[in-house]
């Protein structure tokens, strides 16, 4: 078996609609820091670290599995809010589905041994701005009607060099999940 080692971490992925959404916002509203491409917009419910590649198929199973017993995600975009070194926007989960399916599968992976709980609750948001010192913005929250989420995805995070104008990481998704268990083609 490989020794490689993968950075991981499950998320649920954006409508098509929404990136675009999100990138347009982006352009229009955020004029500090290093903003966070398309490809890399998510909304991350556990983060894994480096991981040993051959654990890779027991976390997408605890995914699949979590996935499939999830209910309907609908997310609202609330506010904009800068930590010490991302700008994000947080939403609010309507239906309150994604942090049953945060919970539970951070309770899956926690079993299984490849992740522990934070101590703060999860928090449900999109990255869409990274800077070494906080950008001071207060953008009015992004005009997005709201997010249907359909699939939640493994992802394997690559780090790279950042600059002044691209965030450095690069996000593959290894294999995805139909939240609900029913398969949208995706």
């Amino acid at each position: 078996m490989s020794d490689e080692r993968l950075r991981l971490f499950c998320a649920l992925q954006l409508p098509g609609e929404t990136i675009d959404e999100l990138v347009a916002w982006q352009a229009a509203n955020l004029q500090a820091g290093r903003i966070v491409p398309p490809g890399n917009l998510h909304v991350t419910l556990a983060f894994l670290g480096s991981r040993p590649a051959g654990e890779v198929p027991a976390i997408m199973a605890e995914l699949r599995a979590a996935s499939a017993g999830a209910g309907p995600i609908e997310l609202r975009p609330l506010r904009y809010r800068e930590t010490r070194s991302v700008g994000m926007i947080v939403l609010k989960d309507v239906t309150g589905a994604a942090t049953a399916l945060a919970e539970d599968l951070g309770a899956r992976l926690e079993q299984l041994g490849v992740y522990r709980f934070e101590r703060r609750p999860w928090l449900s948001h999109v990255t869409v701005l990274r800077f070494r010192e906080r950008a001071g913005l207060t953008p009015e929250v992004a005009n997005i009607r709201s997010i249907h989420v359909v699939r939640s995805a493994l992802y394997r995070s690559q780090l790279g060099r950042s600059s002044a104008e691209t965030s450095g990481a690069t996000y593959d998704a290894l294999e995805t999940a139909a939240l609900g268990g029913v398969d949208d083609g995706s």
